[in-house]
């Protein structure tokens, strides 16, 4: 399979570590592989290195000379990605290789995510370990592990293993902005044990389709109004299937990626047939108007197909189908303290209804720890009185800014110095694993940055080949500043 020619890029020093990182498999909560190779690497460069036990690889690096008194900083990003293919596309992220092209000065992967979420944070940081001609004091490079599917590598971090001072989380995605804050979250997971049944006669099925959607991230894009397509399919069965059935369901296949595609096989007699196709398209001319200029290419399909050999329970069909088109999505408030940030939000990642089975997953983010624990409760309760088995995941804490940060201060210094240009000050509706480390480092000074990425957690996911050129620029020039 061909590989992307990586050396028509600049910086080759980064670069050639993300060509790595689109070689080798990367899934969350399968990073070993990956792990393995850079501590090798680590090892042939003579760089100490040690996995912590929650999976994590830190890699340090000693000052260069006459900056060993300098304020150690870390530099941390997470080595895992969000794995997404468009319908249709053969794509194994258990061992084929992001297959990337270069269009308009973006680095895109038309049918897949490429991983620059957050493959570029972890090729910035291996550069600085690998180049011989950047002034900085000492370094230490945090590695972790499955950050998109929990976050359990900075929940188990070791709180003795980092000496640092400072940390640069390199995991942001617009380039001249600098965060220094982001939301927190808690995951809701439902499941309910079903008694399978043999489908009825006299029935015509049909496979209903929601496909076309653009998706995207659950925190970054969550205000773009985006159509999530669990919502859209469970809305039309629970406004207009009646008393028909609905064999099985399934939709989305991350909980932080607003779903794109999602299908239910349907039985219908003749009679309901023929109302409910006009129904189907009647709906789809409403979410298209509804979606104008956000999500132009919904499409709603109603395809005949086999019958099933067994199907969900019709009451508990129906008590999921209702649930889940009751349940609040999207928005739920914004900050009144920040201008034009979404404070609280959630999202229908993924359900799946068989036979024998139901189970789905809600992302709930907010900038405030008790809203998110608010909402995920109302959620989990609004499940259970449906008859599911409602949890919590722990509550990730978001990360509370701190405007006088001396890492800020110093990110600050280094895009004035190398740009002349003020960056802008943010905070991100979204998880950045800076408010769980905080956790276990109460007392570090942090900043996070990135470059321009468009369409993280979906395929045809892009980074801006220029900015991450500027990003390189901006770290070496900031690790030079520190102790000046």
């Amino acid at each position: 399979m061909s590989m992307f020619d990586f050396s028509q890029l600049q910086p080759q020093m980064v670069w050639k570590h993300f060509d790595t990182l689109c070689r080798i498999p990367r899934i969350s909560k399968q990073e070993q592989q990956l792990r393995d190779a850079l501590q090798a690497w680590a090892t042939e460069k003579n760089l100490p290195s040690v996995v912590d036990g929650a999976g994590n690889l830190i890699i340090t690096k000693p000052a260069t000379m006459g900056k060993e008194h300098a304020t150690p900083v870390i530099l941390q990003a997470h080595i895992d990605m969000v794995t997404q293919a468009n319908r249709k596309t053969v794509h194994d992220f258990n061992k084929d290789p992001i297959q990337p092209v270069l269009e308009d000065g973006w680095l895109i992967a038309k049918n897949t995510t490429l991983g620059a979420d957050n493959g570029i944070g972890v090729a910035l940081a291996l550069a600085v370990l690998d180049s011989d001609d950047i002034e900085h004091g000492p370094i230490e490079v945090l590695l972790t592990v499955d950050e998109e599917a929990g976050m359990s590598g900075a929940r188990g971090l070791d709180a003795n293993v980092l000496k640092g001072k400072w940390l640069f989380n390199m995991d942001t995605e617009e380039w001249g902005e600098l965060y220094l804050g982001c939301a927190g979250s808690q995951d809701v997971e439902l499941t309910q044990a079903v008694t399978a049944q043999e489908p009825p006669q006299n029935q015509r099925w049909f496979q209903l389709s929601v496909q076309g959607l653009k998706g995207g991230h659950s925190g970054v894009d969550i205000h773009l109004g985006r159509g999530n397509a669990n919502v859209i399919l469970v809305q039309c069965l629970h406004q207009y299937l009646g008393d028909a059935y609905v064999a099985s369901l399934v939709g989305g296949t991350a909980r932080n990626a607003i779903p794109r595609e999602a299908s239910a096989v349907i039985g219908l007699t003749e009679q309901q047939y023929e109302a409910f196709h006009k129904q189907v398209f009647e709906y789809q001319q409403h979410c298209l108007e509804t979606l104008k200029g956000i999500d132009d290419g919904l499409e709603i399909h109603l395809t005949p197909c086999s019958a099933p050999k067994e199907i969900c329970s019709p009451s508990v069909a129906q008590a999921w189908i209702t649930a889940l088109a009751t349940c609040p999505y999207g928005i739920y408030s914004m900050s009144a303290v920040l201008d034009d940030v979404v404070e609280t939000s959630n999202n229908i990642g993924m359900v799946s209804i068989t036979a024998t089975e139901a189970s789905a997953k809600i992302m709930v983010r907010s900038m405030v720890n008790t809203q998110a624990a608010q909402l995920a409760e109302t959620i989990k309760n609004h499940f259970i009185g449906y008859g599911t088995q409602a949890g919590l995941t722990p509550l990730v804490s978001g990360w509370t800014p701190n405007p006088e940060s001396a890492a800020l201060k110093c990110l600050q210094q280094a895009y004035q110095t190398a740009f002349g240009i003020d960056a802008k000050l943010k905070v991100i509706h979204a998880g950045l694993e800076c408010g769980i480390i905080a956790e276990h480092y109460p007392n570090l000074h942090m900043v996070s940055f990135g470059p321009d990425i468009r369409g993280a957690h979906a395929p045809g996911e892009r980074v801006n080949v220029e900015t991450v050129a500027k990003c390189w620029v901006l770290l070496k020039t900031a690790l030079s500043l520190v102790g000046k």
